[in-house]
């Protein structure tokens, strides 16, 4: 699936790799991260009008070059580039698109990636003065979902993405036609040009797209109407991307998903039944990571994917501790979840656990209510599964169960949904049991002895 750029063909057309069969080696990429000057910039805040915590040049820089390998690209020249006064034509000043081009020159590189948003001018410009393909944020991300997507679904919410960025950036990549004829003779009219046709192509897939999107979406609503007939809670793991999400999923099911030190490392979402240490039944969904400037075409395309933290009854937002910048990485998640109309801030839905404090000397910043956990070496997984089978079941009492000759068959059951802690057998055939278990255990095994 391409990103069809100014230039004509997508993306994929430059990025010959191994796997593409044109070349055994990675492209050449050149990574600019543009930074508007003091009197340029604003500090953006949150909807409740609170300052963001500003992204540090540095970490957008390491970012993008994460970005870039993702996709097996070479960085092989990376720059964070200061803008006083951004050009409508290039972004980039004249003096500066020079250098570059000299640059690429002298590297070999074929690619470059511009940390940014770009408009359809802005691209071109640049690739004419760089003789070099150009991707913004948005195209990079937009390449990365489309090799990371494995399912039907996916491909679809990737390409309907692809497509409506394309939309806005055709350009006429061909003369032989000037205009196609509306009829024969001079009485048909000049007819459409070629952009038109192409643009009333892209609409009417994007049109049946949608309509496939939509049988997708009634699928999941059906499978997750018989998921509520069977009253197991759903619980999502959420964060930025590469904060440790399959990694956990991993940890807490045994799941094989795969789980690297990439950004989108997976795309799909998975969803696994698991059964917490006192008996609870969950259904656990690891979904698609989040990102700064996530492009609004995704969020629009991903909603049937994101329907799946919407219905959540309790969210895990992972945050990945040792990296510096974790706070303004924990905001961007958080004004994601609130377009999705999620509270970030309530406790009893969004349950907050710093991961990677394996990687860490010490464990500062996380907030009282946070649960620090490496999903990496198992440890605080314990005590994660207990606050979260408190949040789904309520608190765990231990208790005194007295089971008669008739309610052995109780035994069972009691093993499986609560932790015995200690068993006395009864010369009449019963039994003595302490046990711990949670409220929603406890209310169930009275309907049980009831029965």
């Amino acid at each position: 699936m391409d990103i069809a750029g100014p230039g004509g063909g997508g993306p994929k057309a430059v990025l010959a790799t191994a796997e593409g069969g044109a070349s055994s080696t990675m492209t050449r990429a050149a990574v600019i991260v543009p930074v508007l000057s003091r009197q340029q910039s604003v500090t953006p805040a949150d909807p409740a009008g609170r300052p963001r915590t500003p992204r540090g040049p540095e970490a957008r820089l390491a970012e993008a070059i994460g970005l870039a390998r993702a996709i097996d690209l070479d960085p092989c020249h990376t720059e964070i580039v200061t803008i006083a006064a951004p050009r409508p034509g290039t972004l980039l000043g004249s003096g500066k698109v020079e250098e570059l081009a000299e640059r690429l020159r002298d590297g070999d590189i074929t690619l470059v990636i511009v940390d940014h948003p770009l408009t359809p001018v802005q691209q071109r410009n640049l690739e004419r003065a760089l003789s070099a393909k150009v991707l913004d944020r948005t195209g990079l991300i937009l390449e990365i979902f489309g090799r990371r997507a494995r399912t039907k679904e996916g491909t679809l919410q990737v390409e309907l993405a692809h497509l409506n960025y394309q939309r806005g950036r055709l350009v006429r990549s061909w003369t032989h036609l000037e205009r196609q004829r509306g009829g024969a003779g001079f009485l048909g009219g000049p007819g459409e040009t070629q952009i038109e046709a192409d643009r009333r192509l892209l609409q009417d897939r994007i049109t049946r797209l949608k309509r496939e999107l939509e049988t997708v979406r009634r699928t999941r609503d059906l499978h997750r109407a018989k998921r509520k007939k069977v009253p197991f809670p759903v619980v999502a793991i959420v964060g930025y991307t590469n904060a440790g999400k399959s990694t956990l999923f991993n940890r807490l099911t045994g799941a094989g998903v795969l789980a690297e030190d990439m950004l989108f490392a997976t795309l799909d979402p998975t969803l696994r039944r698991v059964r917490l240490p006192h008996g609870t039944i969950m259904i656990l969904s690891d979904t698609v990571g989040f990102i700064s400037d996530l492009p609004t075409h995704l969020v629009a395309a991903f909603r049937a994917t994101l329907e799946e933290v919407v219905e959540a009854d309790l969210i895990l937002h992972l945050r990945d501790l040792s990296d510096p910048d974790a706070a303004a990485q924990a905001e961007d998640v958080e004004e994601i979840l609130r377009d999705l109309g999620i509270d970030a801030s309530d406790e009893t839905r969004v349950l907050e656990v710093w991961n990677k404090a394996d990687a860490v000397e010490t464990q500062s910043g996380a907030n009282g209510n946070a649960v620090v956990i490496s999903a990496l070496t198992g440890a605080g997984i314990e005590t994660l599964t207990a606050a979260i089978e408190q949040r789904l079941s309520g608190h765990l009492r231990e208790t005194t169960i007295v089971l008669r000759p008739t309610e052995m068959s109780q035994l069972d059951w009691l093993y499986r949904n609560g932790a015995v802690l200690a068993r006395e057998d009864l010369d009449n055939g019963g039994a003595r049991l302490n046990v711990r278990l949670t409220q929603a255990a406890a209310e169930e095994l009275a309907r049980r002895r009831e029965a």
